[in-house]
């Protein structure tokens, strides 16, 4: 069974890899093509989109901040079940389990209740970060071929008439 889990996860990356490198080898002329394939990246595993798009300084913060955010979902989570389990020796009138926290059944009711909102808040956060990870991937793709170059420029130019005074405001992108 181990040895199928292996290699499942050895396909996988063998595919993905299989994409990214097929898609750096044709010569892409279309932008569209590339930001499909970075978000999907994104989506299939967070910090793959990010790599097709040379941004690797973000693989890196990235996966701190996921991995921050697991942490306190399985902290949260395990303190959550540890007051729970107490509040049942507590209220259970079985003499065999014994209510070891110290509190009492309201605080263990309250200390449930933190801890699982801090769970919940956890496990948004995780799905908000992911999202993110994809919607950076996209932008980034997107504004791979977005045109910066010196020619940029803006004027401000006062405009008359016989009537009033106008100011206007040009942006050249040439």
């Amino acid at each position: 069974m181990k040895s199928l889990k292996y290699s499942n996860l050895n396909i996988t990356t063998i595919l993905l890899l299989a994409l990214m490198i097929s898609n750096d080898l044709h010569a892409q002329n279309n932008s569209e093509k590339s930001i499909t394939t970075a978000t999907i990246l994104s989506a299939a595993c967070p910090g793959l989109g990010q790599l097709y798009n040379k941004k690797y300084w973000k693989i890196p913060v990235l996966y701190a901040s996921l991995g921050t955010i697991v942490y306190y979902y399985v902290q949260n989570n395990q303190q959550y079940h540890n007051y729970k389990s107490a509040y049942i020796a507590e209220i259970d009138n079985n003499i065999n389990t014994i209510n070891n926290t110290g509190y009492n059944a309201t605080n263990l009711i309250q200390l449930q209740d933190q801890y699982r909102d801090n769970r919940d808040l956890s496990a948004f956060l995780l799905a908000l970060l992911y999202t993110l990870n994809i919607v950076d991937a996209c932008v980034d793709a997107h504004l791979l071929n977005y045109n910066v170059n010196d020619n940029l420029s803006l004027y401000l130019k006062p405009a008359q008439s016989k009537e009033s005074v106008n100011l206007c405001l040009k942006l050249n992108l040439q």
